[in-house]
């Protein structure tokens, strides 16, 4: 695959999930071979962040990167995601704030704005991850495993002890026909008895039933329900597939995730960036 940049220039508002405030970003054809978080409430010199793993932190809710002069994005993995199907390799995106929009908690918006710039072929080849032999990570009950394959498959299975959401497993091959359709229109969700932990802590602000699904004992808060019936391990491939864009590379493997989250996920991406 040869890098890719955007066309033109693009920009969109939209609020950030946990401040809940109003970002502006602006995305940026690039030629630097680098994706790049340029945050304007920070100094000039001091306020880009560029994508690697090296400078990911505070994994547990969502996927961060700082960097050393205290610049911080949080919340990426949704917009990563889109970029890794689009295949963009190459891109500097303005934010006045420290998050992303968080849309309607898809990945399909990021999609539609790339395609509205446009994209464009940079002709040079990117160094592909091709897993060889089978390559694996555990911690406690999450587990990934990645088995030699010609083109890029993902299977998850996730597992909850809860009233409503218990056991599902999809896969599927991560083609950008596929992921249009039955992955990046799944959005992020999480339980009704979280949210005033999160409100508490400062967290989830902008959270709304218009970004994120909210399950309750025996269903869903949103009055429109699923776009899917499993469409929570549906969100959770969309994840991992941005977690995985933290290498800026394509993968060439069968991913099978059991119970993954963004810490396991990066980590496993150390590993992938070694082979």
């Amino acid at each position: 695959m040869n890098r890719k940049t955007l066309k033109n220039t693009i920009e969109y508002n939209g609020i950030g999930l946990h401040k809940g405030e109003i970002i502006k970003m602006k995305l940026i054809p690039s030629e630097s071979g680098k994706i790049v978080f340029k945050m304007l409430n920070m100094p000039e010199g001091k306020n880009e962040i560029e994508l690697d793993y090296q400078n990911t932190f505070d994994l547990t809710r969502g996927t961060n990167l700082k960097n050393e002069h205290g610049a911080m994005v949080f919340t990426i993995e949704h917009f990563l995601s889109a970029l890794y199907v689009a295949g963009i390799t190459d891109l500097t995106i303005e934010l006045t704030g420290n998050e992303l929009p968080i849309c309607d908690g898809s990945a399909i918006k990021f999609l539609d704005l790339f395609n509205e710039a446009g994209i464009v072929d940079l002709n040079e080849e990117v160094n592909e991850i091709v897993v060889k032999e089978p390559v694996y990570l555990s911690k406690g009950d999450k587990h990934l495993i990645a088995l030699p394959y010609n083109g890029y498959k993902l299977t998850y299975a996730i597992r909850f002890e809860h009233t409503f959401l218990k056991s599902q497993l999809a896969e599927f091959e991560i083609t950008e026909e596929n992921y249009r359709k039955e992955i990046a229109p799944a959005r992020t969700f999480g339980f009704d008895y979280e949210v005033e932990y999160l409100k508490q802590n400062n967290l989830a602000l902008g959270g709304s039933l218009d970004n994120a699904i909210v399950i309750k004992k025996d269903g869903v808060l949103n009055p429109d329900g699923l776009r899917f019936e499993d469409e929570f391990v549906r969100h959770k491939m969309l994840d991992i597939i941005g977690d995985l864009k933290i290498l800026n590379r394509p993968i060439r493997a069968h991913i099978i995730a059991i119970k993954a989250g963004h810490l396991i996920d990066v980590e496993f991406a150390r590993i992938l960036d070694k082979i």
